[in-house]
C-alpha cells in the first residue's frame, strides 16, 4: 500500500487537561480502548475530558486482523486461562465517572469468548455502577457479539443502555478476510434483534473503510442496516496500527467519506458521522443528542 497521505496524520499534543486525565484512569487501573486500539483522536477526547472506558482485561479471545489490541487463542488459553474479570472494576470505573465529571459514559470490552455469558454479567454491574453514583448519567456500550447469546445480551439490556453499539466492522465479502471469528450477518441479526425487543432502543453500528471494499457492497450494507432499523452508523478510515496488523487497501479521500454519508442518509440511516478520523465512539454524545432531537 502507498504511504499514508499527509492529510491522515493528525497532530497529538499534550495538555493539562489531557495529562490529568491519564494519570486519573492510570491512578485508578481503568484501560481505555483509547490507549490499546491507538486511536488518532486519543489527545483530542482527553482533552475535552471523554474517553472509551475498556473492561474485562486488555487481552481479547479473538484476533481480528485490524485490531492492535493483544489476543490469545483458544490453545493459548488452555495453557494460560485468562483472569476473570476484576470484581472491583465497576467501582473504579464508577469512581473515575464520578471524578471526570462525565455527562455521558461509553463502555466497551475486549471479546471473552473464555466466559461462559461472555462477559455480560460484568457489563451489567458495571453500568450498575456508574447508575448508582447518578442515575441520570447517559450510558454507551459498545459490545462483542457474545455469539448470539440473547441471555447475555438481555442481561446487559436490563441495566437500560440509552445507546446500543454493536460493530458490524466492514462489508460481508471482507468480513471473513479481517474477521474470521465474526459475522457480519450474526452482528446484522443482533441490531435487528435490539429492535425487535424495544422499537424505541437507540441502536448504533459502525464500518471501517480502506478493507478493501467496494462501493456497491457499502451500499448493500447501508440497506441492511436500514432494514434493521439502525439509528447510527459512523464511518472511518481504516489505518494499519502495526505491522502485523492488516494492511491498509485503500486510502478514501473525505469528498468520499462525504458521499457516502449522503447516500446512507437518502437510503433511511436517520444519523450518519462519515470522515477519515471518526471511530465508533467519536463524539458519541452528539450522535445521542441527534437522534433524540429527530424523534422529538
Amino acid at each position: 500500500m502507498t504511504q499514508k497521505p499527509e492529510w491522515l496524520r493528525k497532530k497529538v499534543f499534550y495538555t493539562p487537561t489531557n495529562q490529568n486525565i491519564r494519570n486519573l484512569l492510570k491512578s485508578h487501573d481503568i484501560n481505555t480502548v483509547c490507549e490499546e486500539a491507538r486511536c488518532p483522536n486519543l489527545s483530542e477526547c482527553y482533552d475535552h475530558k471523554t474517553a472509551t472506558f475498556l473492561i474485562m482485561g486488555d487481552i481479547c479471545t479473538r484476533s481480528c486482523l485490524y485490531c492492535s489490541v493483544e489476543s490469545t487463542s483458544p490453545s493459548g488459553i488452555k495453557e494460560s486461562p485468562l483472569a476473570l474479570p476484576d470484581p472491583d472494576e465497576p467501582d473504579r470505573i464508577a469512581q473515575v465517572v464520578r471524578n471526570m465529571g462525565l455527562d455521558y459514559v461509553v463502555i466497551t470490552s475486549v471479546d471473552r469468548d473464555d466466559l461462559s455469558d461472555g462477559g455480560a454479567d460484568h457489563f451489567a454491574k458495571t453500568l450498575k455502577a456508574i447508575h448508582s453514583i447518578d442515575p441520570n448519567i447517559k450510558i454507551e456500550v459498545l459490545t462483542p457479539d457474545f455469539k448470539g447469546d440473547w441471555d447475555a445480551i438481555t442481561q446487559v439490556l436490563l441495566e437500560k443502555p440509552d445507546v446500543f453499539n454493536h460493530n458490524v466492522e466492514t462489508v460481508e465479502r471482507v468480513n471473513p478476510i479481517v474477521r474470521k471469528q465474526g459475522s457480519y450477518r450474526l452482528s446484522l441479526s443482533i441490531l435487528e434483534g435490539l429492535k425487535k425487543t424495544d422499537p424505541n432502543r437507540i441502536t448504533k453500528t459502525g464500518i471501517m473503510l480502506g478493507l478493501g471494499e467496494r462501493d456497491h457492497e457499502l451500499r448493500q450494507a447501508f440497506k441492511d442496516l436500514r432494514d434493521v432499523a439502525c439509528d447510527i452508523l459512523t464511518m472511518g478510515q481504516y489505518l494499519q496500527p502495526t505491522r502485523r496488523n492488516y494492511p491498509v487497501q485503500s486510502y478514501i479521500p473525505e469528498d468520499q467519506f462525504n458521499a457516502y454519508k449522503e447516500e446512507a442518509l437518502s437510503l433511511g440511516i436517520p444519523v450518519v458521522h462519515s470522515s477519515p478520523f471518526v471511530r465508533s465512539s467519536y463524539k458519541a454524545f452528539e450522535s445521542y443528542h441527534q437522534v433524540m432531537k429527530l424523534r422529538n
